[in-house]
Formats: C-alpha cells, sequence, structure tokens
C-alpha cells in the first residue's frame, strides 16, 4: 500500500487532508500526530510545486484541493493566493523538501506519537 489509510474512507480522509493542507498554508505550522504529518508532507510538497509553476491550470489545481478559506479580513486574501504570492517565491530555489517534522513527545489520553510540520 503507497499510502497510510488512517482508520478513515476514501472521501474522509481527502477531507482531512484537505484541511490539514490549508491549514498548514494559512498558518505554516501546525501540530498533528506523526503518521498525518508524514502524509501531508507529500500533499503540500506537491501543492507547492505546482505553485511554483505559477500558471493559471496549476492554480486551478491547487484551489480544486485547497479549502477556499480567507487569510485575513483586512486583506481578502485566501490561502491560494497566499501560496502562489507568499509561499511559492520563498521556495522558488528550492527542490523539494519544503516542510519539516519536529517530534513534540505523545499525546496525552492516547500517546499517539505528535509533531510540529512546518514549512522551511
Amino acid at each position: 500500500m503507497p499510502y497510510r489509510k488512517l482508520g478513515r474512507t476514501s472521501s474522509a480522509r481527502k477531507a482531512l487532508f484537505r484541511s490539514l493542507v490549508t491549514d498548514l498554508f494559512l498558518y505554516e505550522r501546525i501540530q498533528t500526530t506523526e503518521a498525518k504529518a508524514k502524509e501531508l508532507r507529500k500533499i503540500a510538497d506537491k501543492l507547492i510545486t505546482l505553485a511554483k509553476r505559477g500558471d493559471l491550470h496549476a492554480r486551478r489545481q491547487v484551489a480544486a484541493f485547497v479549502r477556499a478559506e480567507l487569510v485575513s479580513d483586512e486583506s481578502n486574501q485566501d490561502v491560494v493566493q497566499k501560496l502562489f504570492s507568499e509561499i511559492a517565491p520563498r521556495f522558488k530555489d528550492r527542490n523539494g523538501g519544503y516542510t519539516r517534522t519536529v517530534k513534540v513527545g505523545p499525546r496525552r489520553g492516547d500517546a499517539a506519537p505528535m509533531v510540529i510540520i512546518e514549512l522551511v
């Protein structure tokens, strides 16, 4: 199996990763479980690579996956615009490896290994 199922149906898994990748681009660092972060890294790297291309087709592909959410009320900028205008130019000279994971220890309750995943 080339990916983790995480005990979810395919539609629930897609919804989970849409939310996680949107929050990662919005806040640039999030805390989640290690298994989710390892899968999230693959998706985020592909979307950032698309954003580095910068053409209309890439923008539509990213917009089809990322949730439409405003960055702030004052700027009227959504997550897709932030990805293309701020995040992608930051990584123009980098060939992959756009995220970093830092282990923070087990979660209280079920002792799941937790990490902070952030943009480099």
